[in-house]
């Protein structure tokens, strides 16, 4: 699985989230899934299988997919809740 975690411009605060996606999954104990980032302007639809971003964003996003909405990308819990449904969802765990 495919996961791009993509920002508003710039690519500090995607890749910010893309290494806490990566530690997510390893705390989780789930191997095989690749996880870069991009700014929005630059994702496109077939990227990934599914896409993280931030809620301000959300809606500019709608186009490319699979979505998972972050309301704070700072916060590691919800990051880790959401990526553990994710991994659920997908059957991954």
């Amino acid at each position: 699985m495919k996961i791009l975690a993509v920002c508003g411009s710039g690519l500090g605060t995607s890749f910010m989230v893309e290494m806490n996606i990566n530690q997510a999954f390893e705390e989780l104990g789930v191997t095989g899934v690749e996880v870069s980032h991009s700014d929005l302007s630059s994702a496109a639809p077939g990227d990934a299988d599914v896409y993280f971003l931030a809620k301000d964003i959300a809606e500019s996003g709608e186009h490319l997919g699979e979505i998972v909405v972050l309301d704070n990308i700072i916060d590691m819990d919800e990051l880790r809740e959401k990526v553990r449904k994710l991994a659920e969802d997908k059957d991954l765990i």
